[in-house]
């Protein structure tokens, strides 16, 4: 049987107004040292955005949550936060901040397939179990 892998995650959430502190889930990203994995799954659902601030600029905000990918994946496309090692760029991506982008604290998990937990993970925190309209911004995948 294989040994389970220890995990640490945070939550991405989006707050179009920071002085409202409302915020929406968009995405999760995890860090896997035992399986070598860094991975972010985004999903913005845009209508339930637009209820907090049908003002929010959607354009700047699918640059920053691109920008996030980016640097989770690392290479020349992130500038320098992509020559940095997956552990770095992690704990980069989950640093407190106060901007429209923000992180839940970091928490900790066990899995054989960090690929499937932040699958799991998205599913539960931040897909909407309505099926309703939005998702419009989707990435998933591992970053290197």
């Amino acid at each position: 049987m294989r040994t389970p892998h220890t995990y640490d995650y945070a939550v991405l959430r989006v707050v179009p107004r920071v002085e409202r502190g409302e915020f929406i889930n968009a995405g999760v990203v995890l860090w896997c040292a035992g399986a070598r994995f860094l991975g972010v799954q985004l999903a913005l659902d845009e209508a339930v955005l637009q209820a907090l601030d049908p003002e929010v600029d959607l354009p700047q905000l699918h640059a920053a949550l691109t920008a996030i990918d980016h640097v989770c994946r690392g290479g020349e496309s992130a500038g320098a936060l992509g020559r940095l090692p997956a552990r770095d760029r992690f704990h980069w991506l989950v640093a407190q901040r106060s901007t429209i982008i923000q992180t839940s604290p970091v928490h900790t998990g066990y899995c054989h397939d960090p690929q499937q937990a932040l699958e799991r993970l998205t599913n539960t925190m931040v897909r909407r179990r309505s099926g309703g309209p939005g998702q419009a911004l989707s990435v998933d995948g591992s970053c290197g």
